[in-house]
C-alpha cells in the first residue's frame, strides 16, 4: 500500500564532488541546504548577500559582483541611490541586501557591502556548483526612482510599488546572467530550486500563482538549453508539497519546513547529485560536526559550573 506521493527524481548525470566549492543565493530555504552543506565539509559560501527572495533581485546581485561595482564610498547621491537611513533605530539598510548587512555606521555598511562583492566575484570564477532558490515573484520598486529593492527593511508601504514578475520577466533577466556566467566560469554547474516556504504575506491563492511563475520560468530556461554547462532543477517544492504534505513535517509556525522534512530533502538532493563516495565523505564530515557540537555543549556546562 502507497501511503506517499514520490516524486520521481532523475540521477543527475553530472556528480558534485566532496569538499567541492558551491555558491548558495536565495531564499531562506537556501540557508537551510547551505548549512547542510558545510556540516558535510564542502566549501560553501550560503547567502552572501544575505537572504533574497526574488529572481530580479538575486539576478541584479549576481550581476553587480561579476562586474565588481562598487557602491561609492562617499557622498549624498551613495544614500539616496543604495542607501536608507531609518532615523528612529539610527541604522542604515542596503536596499539591495538583507537586513543582517545594516550597521549604525554607514562607513561600515558600504565596506561590507563592497566586500562582499569582490568575495563573491573570487569565488564564482572558482566555484563548482551554483545553487539558485527562487522564493517569489513579487517584488518592490522605489516609488520615487523605480529601484529595484530586494528588502524593504520594514519601511512604509508608501515608498514602494509592487510588481509581479512574469515568467518572461525572469527568462529575460536571467538568459543575459547565464551567458556572463559561462564566461566567467565554464566548469560552473547551476542547479535552480524553488523555495517550498509559502508567502503568507501576499495572500494564500497570489503564492500559489507566485510559485506557478517561478515554476514555469525555470522551466523554461532549463528546457531551452541557452548554456553547454550542466544545469537543471531540483524539485524541492513539489517534495514539499506532495511527498510531506503533512502538519508533522512543518515548524510550529505552519509556514517552514520542520528539521525533519529539511533533514528528508537534503537526503533527496545527495541521491540526485552525491555518488556513494561523497555520500561516505558528507557522513563521515556530519558526524565530526555532531560530536564537536556535543564537546562544546559539555564544556560550556562545565565551565558554568565552576
Amino acid at each position: 500500500m502507497e501511503l506517499m506521493t514520490c516524486i520521481d527524481i532523475p540521477v543527475s548525470e553530472w556528480k558534485i564532488p566532496a569538499g567541492a566549492k558551491v555558491l548558495l543565493v536565495g531564499s531562506c530555504f537556501a540557508d537551510e541546504i547551505g548549512e547542510k552543506m558545510v556540516r558535510g565539509g564542502f566549501e560553501a559560501l550560503v547567502n552572501p548577500f544575505g537572504t533574497l527572495y526574488n529572481p530580479a533581485s538575486i539576478a541584479a546581485s549576481l550581476l553587480r559582483s561579476i562586474s565588481e561595482r562598487e557602491v561609492p564610498q562617499e557622498g549624498k547621491d551613495c544614500a539616496d541611490e543604495w542607501l536608507v537611513f531609518q532615523g528612529e533605530d539610527g541604522v542604515w539598510h542596503s536596499w539591495m541586501h538583507h537586513s543582517s548587512f545594516s550597521s549604525s555606521d554607514v562607513t561600515t555598511l558600504i565596506a561590507k557591502m563592497n566586500s562582499t562583492t569582490h568575495r563573491v566575484a573570487d569565488f564564482l570564477r572558482e566555484a563548482d556548483v551554483l545553487v539558485v532558490t527562487f522564493g517569489t515573484a513579487i517584488i518592490y520598486r522605489l516609488k520615487e526612482t523605480g529601484m529595484l529593492v530586494a528588502n524593504c527593511h520594514k519601511q512604509s508601504d508608501r515608498l514602494f510599488v509592487r510588481e509581479r514578475l512574469s515568467a518572461y520577466d525572469i527568462v529575460d533577466q536571467w538568459q543575459m546572467l547565464l551567458q556572463l556566467l559561462e564566461s566567467v566560469n565554464p566548469k560552473l554547474k547551476i542547479i535552480f530550486t524553488v523555495s517550498p516556504i509559502r508567502h503568507k504575506r501576499d495572500g494564500y491563492h497570489i503564492n500559489q500563482i507566485s510559485k506557478g511563475i517561478l515554476l514555469q520560468a525555470i522551466d523554461e530556461m532549463v528546457n531551452c538549453k541557452l548554456l553547454n554547462c550542466p544545469w537543471n532543477y531540483f524539485p524541492s517544492y513539489e517534495i514539499m508539497m506532495d511527498e510531506l504534505r503533512d502538519y508533522r513535517f512543518y515548524a510550529d509556525d505552519m509556514i517552514h519546513p520542520s528539521a525533519k522534512a529539511v533533514e528528508y530533502i537534503w537526503q533527496r538532493f545527495q541521491d540526485t547529485y552525491f555518488d556513494n563516495r561523497t555520500k561516505d565523505v558528507v557522513a563521515k564530515a556530519e558526524k565530526a560536526w555532531r560530536q564537536h557540537q556535543h564537546r562544546q555543549i559539555v564544556n560550556c556546562k562545565l565551565s558554568n559550573s565552576k
